[in-house]
């Protein structure tokens, strides 16, 4: 008899709080996702070449699932707390026919137990796959699919999202439950009583709403223009700033729905009791929305800035050059006949790097060289904000690297671009990739149109109307910001033939295609191992690139799971809870004749509003506060690459906000259904 009471209210409890039910399940996912991070197939592909880097991002994971779980527990304590009040009657005629309070606890607890348990066989079986997929995927997109995928089932993935989940939804029950049980009986059956109502400052309230506007405003320009990211006293003021911005925008607010109500011309219906009832739910919970609406702007910053930063990703490093060794030529040749690696990679090829030839030994020699012609071009170019940066920079270019214009056409050869065809007395520009940002390039580019010349121990060198850019080896062994490409000769003279030779290989076309690049780029590795050669290949600089795209997409994306279901669960509940608590009036409005479609069609109104302008203010939010991510932690080259970015992130958040929509639904949905209730018992009643 127990067991089966335990079974139908359970039941009953999911279905009549699906939109919580499924928010915990998303939330079970979310957790086997993080903690098994370590088993999936890219994961383990990084441990090879960024292990350092690797376990450090993964010393994370358990702070990422304490944080969480101390946010779901709010979500779980909200959900439960309405529940209950829910049950309230129920629970107080409980103990009107006789049931002990022990025994009543004991029926909550295996109540939240049977829904823990069923919420996990849902939960964990779809985290499984999602986390194979995601592996699968990611692996796929990045080229690493190919190296064999193995099934990553995590065992302390899921006992440790079984534990977490009991651990809060236990905590939570013996907070409610021991305050239900100790409340008196009358109590609990009779009907929720209205609050008393509260009176506002119209002036002060005024002020507070354009405080927060001007506070969020100051703390947008801060974070924008970098001020907020140079030290933890400005991100302080910032942030304080922003929060203080959002709590006082909320609790001013009610002022703007005096005047519509007021300037309303059509106030037929139900269109006072409806703006009635949202000005005292906004009244009542400011505070609760304006925490909501922060939780879904770190939601919303989040989700577009990971994604971003997912599509960004090798975005800028062009892949042309598979292997780069370092040494003799005769002994590099020698070695790579060896172990069948001929068989895997094309001839090798070289590129000359030097800088001008320095008298004897002193390093510190001023050389005759001059960029002057170039600066002053750039500075007639039009005003941009990355003007500036590119002057300081070419202003640091004292002593030019050189290289060899044979050596360079190899590259171009092998991306398939046309080669460089210079005279005795020109040159071409090189930027390293990695430090070109925003649009410096462009502005090099058309002030190279412009006829420049640089003059090079006394002799003048006409630049090539076009900015050169492309990798000149596989990895990292080699960092220079500007260089000049020029003539064999001319580089044997400027350096005395005093160089660096960089053997560049690429892998053969059908290795690649019968086995992929990473699987061909491993292998040839394995055989490159058993020989003296010092090399970097593409997998390192892949491996570099990859492990920012998981920091900064895995974690950042998992926060926004998080954040977004905890502030739709607590707006929706909140709601609920406040239009339980008004119970009255609505069972007063059926008495006076108002048929049910019309209360469903004002409570909906109020939904869709109660809703909307915590998402507003987030979204509008969002789109600054992306921008200020991209400010303060991007990588060099997503900096040069914002506007870009933002283009990803735009849309990111308009799509989630039209998934806001779902949740706006689900609780239209319970709110039908809790005045359906409401119109029910006045029919008993009558």
């Amino acid at each position: 008899m127990f067991f089966d009471l335990v079974k139908k209210n359970s039941k009953r409890n999911r279905k009549e709080n699906g939109m919580f039910f499924v928010s915990l399940i998303v939330s079970i996912i979310a957790f086997y996702i993080i903690l098994s991070l370590e088993n999936q197939d890219v994961i383990i592909f990084l441990k090879e070449m960024e292990s350092d880097a690797i376990n450090r991002l993964l010393l994370l994971t358990p702070v990422l699932y304490a944080v969480s779980l101390f946010i779901l527990f709010f979500l779980v304590y909200f959900a439960g707390k309405y529940q209950l009040e829910r049950r309230s009657h129920e629970l107080g005629m409980y103990l009107m026919l006789g049931m002990r309070r022990k025994k009543l606890f004991s029926m909550l607890l295996v109540e939240e137990i049977w829904n823990s348990i069923l919420s996990l066989l849902i939960g964990i079986p779809i985290a499984i796959f999602i986390s194979e997929m995601i592996s699968m995927i990611t692996a796929r997109v990045v080229g690493i699919g190919i190296i064999g995928h193995r099934f990553s089932f995590s065992i302390g993935a899921v006992l440790w999202t079984v534990v977490g989940f009991f651990i809060i939804r236990l905590v939570a029950l013996l907070i409610l439950s021991g305050s239900t049980a100790k409340k008196d009986i009358d109590k609990l059956i009779s009907q929720s009583q209205d609050k008393k109502h509260k009176v506002h400052n119209k002036l002060f309230t005024t002020i507070k709403l354009l405080l927060g506007i001007a506070f969020l405003f100051i703390a947008y320009g801060l974070s924008i223009n970098g001020y907020a990211w140079q030290s933890i006293k400005s991100m302080g003021i910032t942030l304080v700033l922003g929060i203080g911005g959002t709590f006082l925008i909320f609790h001013g607010m009610v002022v703007l729905f005096e005047i519509i109500l007021k300037n309303r011309k059509n106030k037929n219906g139900l269109e006072v009791f409806t703006f009635r009832q949202l000005q005292e739910n906004v009244f009542y919970k400011s505070n609760s929305l304006a925490i909501s609406s922060l939780l879904v702007l770190i939601a919303l910053c989040c989700f577009g800035y990971g994604i971003s930063v997912t599509f960004n990703s090798s975005s800028k490093n062009e892949h042309v050059l598979d292997y780069t060794f370092t040494g003799d030529e005769k002994e590099i040749k020698k070695e790579l006949n060896k172990f069948e690696i001929k068989d895997y990679i094309n001839e090798v090829f070289d590129v000359k790097v030097g800088d001008l030839y320095h008298e004897g030994d002193d390093l510190n020699e001023e050389v005759d060289f001059s960029v002057e012609k170039l600066i002053d071009t750039i500075k007639k170019e039009k005003e941009s904000k990355d003007k500036e940066s590119l002057l300081n920079s070419l202003g640091n270019f004292t002593e030019p690297f050189l290289f060899s214009l044979s050596g360079y056409n190899n590259i171009l050869k092998a991306a398939g671009k046309e080669p460089i065809k210079l005279k005795d007395n020109q040159a071409a520009l090189f930027n390293g990739l990695e430090f070109s940002f925003g649009n410096s390039a462009e502005i090099i580019n058309n002030a190279l149109k412009k006829n420049i010349s640089v003059e090079i121990e006394n002799k003048e060198f006409d630049l090539v109307d076009k900015l050169y850019q492309d990798n000149i080896v596989a990895d990292s062994s080699i960092h220079i910001i500007y260089a000049f490409i020029v003539p064999d000769k001319q580089f044997d003279i400027l350096t005395r033939g005093d160089s660096t030779s960089y053997w560049n290989a690429t892998l053969k076309d059908h290795v690649v295609k019968d086995k992929g690049l990473m699987q061909s780029i491993r292998h040839v590795n394995q055989l490159l191992d058993k020989t003296s050669l010092e090399y970097e290949s593409y997998l390192q600089n892949m491996g570099r690139q990859l492990f920012y795209t998981v920091a900064a997409s895995y974690t950042t994306i998992y926060l926004a799971v998080i954040f977004l279901i905890i502030a739709n669960t607590v707006i929706g509940v909140q709601f609920l809870m406040q239009q339980q608590n008004t119970s009255r009036r609505y069972q007063t409005m059926v008495r006076i004749g108002c048929d049910y479609s019309r209360l469903r069609k004002s409570a909906r109104k109020q939904i869709k509003w109660y809703f909307s302008l915590p998402i507003l203010v987030a979204a509008i939010g969002s789109i600054f506060g992306i921008r200020g991510l991209f400010s303060g932690i991007a990588t060099s080259a997503m900096k040069g690459n914002i506007s870009e970015l933002m283009i990803i992130a735009v849309p990111t958040v308009i799509i989630l906000c039209v998934i806001e929509f779902s949740y706006m639904i689900s609780v239209m949905k319970m709110s039908d259904k809790q005045i359906y209730e409401l119109m029910d018992i006045k029919r008993n009643d009558n």
